[in-house]
Parts: C-alpha cells; sequence; structure tokens
C-alpha cells in the first residue's frame, strides 16, 4: 500500500488521506467501518510513545499492534489490501532521559521491531535532545540521527524481504501527546526552513548511502498555523502558509503532512489537502467525540437506570486520574482548573486512562446498564445532541461508533477536494 503514499503527491491539492493516530479498539473500529463503507484505504498510525519494542503505554509491541489491528478488521470485514501501518515519531523520544547514544541505540531496536512487523510508513523523528542537550536538535543535528534510523529500517525490511518503507521526514514536528506548555501564538514554517530541513536530510542520507532510500521520502512534517491546547483551536489561515508552495513546486515528489488537525473546521480541512497537506493527522478529537458519548451515555443511564450510580463513568475516571497523575498533571496548570482539563480539554490527556482495567469495567457496566433499554429521543436530545435523529434502538456501542464517525467524516469529505 505504499504505491497510495507515493500516488498522493501526483494528486497533490485534489485528495488527501487522514492519519488515524489512535490505538483505542473503538476509533480504529470506526476508521475501518467507515474506510469500508466509502471503500478508501486507511492509514493508521501508532506513536513511539504508544507502542514499541518495550511495549509502550499500550503494553504492545509493533506486532502486537499489527495483530490488534488485523483482528478488528476481520471483525468488521474491512480488507486489510487496503490497510496501511505507519510508525509516528519513530526515534529516542521515549528514552531522551538517557545519552544520546543509548536513546539511539533503543530507537535503532524500535525502529527494526516496527518495520519487521509490517509497518510501510515511517516518520523518522530525532527533533528531541536527549541527555545534556537542547530540549529541540536543529536539523544539522536530527538529519544524521534520521538517516541512521533509516539505515536500520532499510537494513531490516532487506533482510526479512518486506517492501522497503515510505519516509516522512521533519523537525518542526510537535511533540508526541502534545505541548506542555500554554499556547498563544502558532507561526507556520517558512519556505526557507522547509527547504534548509530537505536539504540537510537529503544530504545525510546521501553521507550513509542511502539516496535510494530518499527516493521514497513522501512527506515533510511542517507547521502549517493549526493547533489546539485546552479550550482554544488554531484554525487554518491559507494566507499566512501561503510561502510554503515553494516547498512544493521545487520538492514535486513529496506533500506536506499536517499534525495536530484536531478539531479543525471542515473547510480548513479541506484547504489543507487544497494546499498540499495531503497526510492529515488525528487523533484526540476521535477519543475526544468517544468520551463526549460515553458520558452523555452516563449521564443518560443515571437519569433512567433506578440502580446505575449517578455519573459512575466520570467519577471511575476521575478517581482514576487522580491516582495516576503522571498522563496529565505535566500538561495543565492551574490547580482550579485542573478537575475541568481532566475531563474536557481538547489536549484529551484522558484518552490515556481508556484501557485501564478499572475504565474498562465501567464502560462495560454503562453499556450493559442500557443495553436492553430504548434510549427516548429527548434523553438522546439533551445528552447526545450532536447524534439527534439516530436510530431510537441503537445500542450503547453504536451510539459511540457513530459519534467517532461524525469526525472520520469529516475527514473524508476533506480529503476528496476534486
Amino acid at each position: 500500500m505504499t504505491g497510495v503514499l507515493a500516488a498522493l503527491a501526483r494528486k497533490r491539492g485534489t485528495a488527501g488521506i487522514p492519519s488515524i493516530c489512535s490505538a483505542h479498539p473503538l476509533v480504529i473500529e470506526a476508521a475501518l467501518l467507515r474506510g469500508r463503507r466509502d471503500q478508501t484505504p486507511v492509514l493508521i498510525e501508532a506513536t513511539c510513545n504508544q507502542v514499541n519494542h518495550q511495549g509502550g503505554y499500550t503494553g504492545m509491541t509493533p506486532a502486537d499492534f499489527v495483530n490488534f489491528v488485523i483482528a478488528i478488521a476481520a471483525k468488521v470485514g474491512f480488507d486489510t489490501t487496503s490497510l496501511i501501518l505507519g510508525g509516528d515519531h519513530l526515534g529516542p523520544n521515549p528514552w531522551r532521559k538517557l545519552s544520546a547514544e543509548a536513546a539511539l541505540a533503543e530507537a535503532d531496536e524500535m525502529v527494526a521491531a516496527f518495520v519487521a512487523a509490517g509497518f510501510s510508513k515511517i516518520h523518522l523523528d530525532a527533533s528531541m535532545g536527549c541527555a545534556g542537550e537542547p530540549e529541540a536538535l536543529d536539523d544539522q543535528s536530527t538529519a544524521p540521527r534520521a538517516a541512521r534510523l533509516a539505515r536500520v529500517a532499510e537494513a531490516t525490511a532487506r533482510r526479512m524481504g518486506l517492501p522497503l518503507p515510505a519516509y516522512v521526514i521533519g523537525t518542526e514536528v510537535p511533540p508526541p501527546g502534545g505541548a506542555r506548555h500554554a499556547l498563544d501564538h502558532i507561526e507556520p514554517t517558512s519556505a526557507d526552513k522547509a527547504l534548509a530541513t530537505v536539504d540537510a536530510f537529503r544530504s545525510a542520507f546521501a553521507e550513509m548511502g542511502l539516496r535510494g532510500a530518499f527516493e521514497r521520502v513522501i512527506a515533510l512534517v511542517v507547521q502549517p498555523g493549526v493547533e489546539f491546547g485546552n479550550e482554544a483551536v488554531f484554525a487554518y489561515e491559507p494566507e499566512r502558509a501561503r510561502g510554503l508552495a515553494r516547498v512544493l513546486y521545487r520538492e514535486k515528489a513529496i506533500v506536506f503532512e499536517a499534525h495536530s488537525t484536531d478539531y479543525q473546521p471542515m473547510r480548513c480541512l479541506a484547504e489543507l489537502v487544497r494546499d498540499g497537506f495531503s497526510i492529515l493527522k488525528v487523533g484526540p478529537a476521535l477519543t475526544f467525540a468517544m468520551r463526549e458519548a460515553l458520558y452523555g451515555l452516563d449521564l443518560i443511564a443515571s437519569e433512567l437506570v433506578p440502580d446505575y450510580a449517578e455519573r459512575s463513568l466520570a467519577s471511575t475516571l476521575e478517581e482514576l486520574m487522580l491516582a495516576e497523575p503522571d498522563w496529565w498533571r505535566p500538561y495543565y496548570s492551574g490547580s482550579a482548573a485542573q478537575r475541568l482539563w481532566r475531563h474536557y480539554s481538547y489536549s484529551d490527556r484522558i484518552r490515556y486512562y481508556w484501557p485501564k482495567k478499572k475504565a474498562e469495567a465501567a464502560v462495560a457496566r454503562l453499556t450493559a446498564s442500557l443495553a436492553d433499554r430504548e434510549i427516548p429521543a429527548p434523553l438522546i436530545s439533551q445528552f447526545l445532541p450532536r447524534l439527534a435523529g439516530v436510530d431510537a434502538q441503537a445500542s450503547p456501542r453504536t451510539l459511540v461508533l457513530a459519534a467517532i464517525d461524525r469526525v472520520l467524516a469529516e475527514y473524508a469529505a476533506a480529503c476528496r477536494t476534486s
């Protein structure tokens, strides 16, 4: 399926593809159902923090993740020949507290594991500094490290007789998991900086004898001026990113990859695709929509089911987040607002808690409590207004999938601009 990605450059400005960045089974199921319905390829990506050779925070290795996605595809009847798997932010980030060499040695193993498992889209991201280094590195430091990782990827694919991967490069990337500081202004990447990045990577690949690998670089990560924080969304303003067109005019075989496109209005998503941002990364917006639906059902059950404890699901998640604060505390400042952001921030740090056994049990309790009940339309209108008009007999699970699909449908429409 790397041919689908390579073809994006030929269709630049008229077609794109959403990149589903989530390890939640309901999000993946919804994405595969959307792909089956539209008869389009589905690109699903795992980050270095979610999935790696040591397990990541999901507990899955790359091979585990592949089996996990394929099992969901089999359940929903999605043809896996139309499935593209990508590794996102593959580099030393999970081990950045170690020395650079120790962190890169781990990244070597991780990249090899991703390629061996069948991931065909590899985002090489060595932009974060390791112990004793600046937090963010420049092109001259990042490019050779990325080329080193590409060399590992190439050797692994050749050794195992697998198709050689497609690559994504770029140093102007948001950190995996989101920014840790308040956002008040987002400056688009300049064309000069983007072109300098391409030149630095091309040179680093050539020095390692990887000219052929560089020819499979399909995308460059740049900042188009889009981002989101706890409650703010920075919408795409085409005129501010207009200068980036110079990059695509010179580099005709690549497209832009836009990170953090979550919560963008559909008009902005379509404008991004039109302007060459052919790969649109989305993740938190999907689990945010899932959480909205689950919390709406939590309120419905509180009203409708006599023995259902009031807001049982939300209370369980609050207990979990307070007991294990590492996934949200560095991101949410101000004690008065922390409870609000824990549950409702666009950054959606709550997504890290859904795989916990207590959370899974609470969701199971919720869905079981509503499984044999027809939810009155006024309660749907009150607590799930985005889903007003759905089948009154729809199961809670179907309602959650429908909520996720609302977001996916906007991306699907935006990626068909012609």
